[in-house]
C-alpha cells in the first residue's frame, strides 16, 4: 500500500513535534534544577565555590581497610576530582589552629601584591612568633613566609592589621571567602587560630580549602619551600624553617602545621602520587602524633590507588 506524500508530511512533523517537546522538557527540568540549586543557597547563605575543578579521572582504591591513627578527624580527597578516599568523622567540627592560615594566606594573596611594604604595628609575643618589633617593615611576600613556614603569630597579625580596616576587616573578610567556597561549618575568629572556642572547622572542609589554595601558584611555592632568608627594610635577616617535616617524604608539597593544647596536632598535608600527576590533599585534626597519622595515611595509598578515565 503505497502510503501518500502528504500522510509522510503528516508523520514527519509529529516526530518533529515530538522532538522539540523532548528537548523542551529537558531544557525546562535543568532550568527548575538551576533554580532550585540557587534557590537553597540563597537559603543557606551558601555561594557556589569560585574555583571550578574538571577532572579527567577518577580514584578509586583497590584495597579498603581502615588505617590506624591516633586522630579524631581524618580525610584524603583527591584534589582535582573532590573524592573522598578516605574519612574519619569528616564533618565534626574540630579547632583548625595555625591551619587557619591557609585561609588567612589566600585573603592575604588577594589583597597584597607581593613587593608592597607592610609595618608591624605591635610587637605580639602569644605563640609561635620570630619576634618582629613594632615599626619594622617588610616585603608583603616575606611575611606571608614568615606566616607560613615557622607559623609566626607575629607575622600573621602584622599582615592583618595592614589590610584596610585592620584585622576586624581582615577576618570579616576570612569568613566571606569561606562562604564563597560553601565551607557552612567553617568559622574564624582571629588571622593566627588561636580562638580554640571560636575558631572552628572540619577534616572535609579543611581539605576542600586546601585543596583551593594549592591552586594559587604563590601560595604553592611558599608552603613547599623548607628554609628561607628574609630581611626588613633596614636589613636585619630572619632565618625561617618550616615546621612540615613531611615535606622531606617524596611528592610532599605542603601545606601546613598547627597546633594549640585545646585543638590538638593538626596538618594538612598535599602530596603529588608517585608516577603520576595526581594530588591528594590528606587532613589529621586532634591528633596525638599529627606526623605518624599523616604518613600511615600515605602509606595508604602506596600501591592503592587506581585513576579511571572519565571519558570513555
Amino acid at each position: 500500500m503505497k502510503i501518500s506524500a502528504k500522510v509522510k508530511k503528516n508523520r514527519f512533523m509529529i516526530i518533529y513535534l515530538f522532538i522539540l517537546s523532548i528537548a523542551f522538557l529537558a531544557f525546562l527540568v535543568i532550568a527548575l534544577a538551576n533554580f532550585e540549586v540557587k534557590r537553597l543557597n540563597a537559603k543557606t547563605g551558601i555561594k557556589m565555590a569560585p574555583v571550578q575543578f574538571s577532572p579527567e579521572e577518577y580514584p578509586t582504591l583497590k584495597n579498603i581497610y581502615e588505617p590506624f591513627i591516633s586522630a579524631k578527624g581524618a580525610v584524603i580527597m583527591d584534589k582535582d576530582s573532590q573524592v573522598i578516599l578516605f574519612e574519619k568523622n569528616p564533618n565534626l567540627r574540630f579547632s583548625p589552629a595555625s591551619t587557619t592560615k591557609i585561609m588567612s594566606a589566600l585573603v592575604a594573596l588577594e589583597h597584597f601584591k607581593p613587593d608592597v611594604i607592610l609595618t608591624v604595628k605591635d610587637s605580639y609575643t602569644e605563640g609561635a612568633v620570630i619576634e618582629l618589633s613594632e615599626g619594622e617593615q617588610f616585603r608583603f611576600q616575606d611575611l606571608l613566609f614568615a606566616m607560613m613556614l615557622p607559623s609566626a603569630n607575629d607575622a600573621a597579625k602584622a599582615i592583618a592589621a595592614n589590610y584596610s580596616g585592620g584585622e576586624e576587616a581582615f577576618v570579616g573578610k576570612m569568613n566571606e571567602k569561606a562562604q564563597e567556597l560553601g565551607l557552612k561549618n567553617t568559622h574564624y575568629a582571629d588571622p593566627a587560630g588561636l580562638l580554640d572556642t571560636k575558631d572552628y572547622t572540619t577534616p572535609l572542609e579543611l581539605a576542600r580549602l586546601a585543596s583551593v589554595a594549592m591552586q594559587n601558584p604563590e601560595f604553592a611555592k611558599v608552603v613547599s619551600t623548607k628554609e628561607r632568608t628574609i630581611v626588613n627594610t633596614l636589613g636585619k635577616e630572619y632565618v625561617l624553617e618550616n615546621l612540615n617535616i613531611l615535606l622531606n617524604t617524596p611528592g610532599v608539597n605542603g601545606v601546613k602545621t598547627g597546633y594549640t593544647q585545646e585543638a590538638g596536632q593538626v596538618l594538612v598535608t598535599s602530596r603529588v602520587i608517585p608516577g603520576t600527576n595526581k594530588e591528594v590533599i590528606i587532613v589529621v585534626m586532634q591528633s596525638e602524633d599529627r606526623f605518624t597519622d599523616s604518613q600511615a595515611l600515605i602509606n595508604y595509598l602506596e600501591g592503592n590507588i587506581n585513576f579511571q578515565s572519565i571519558r570513555q
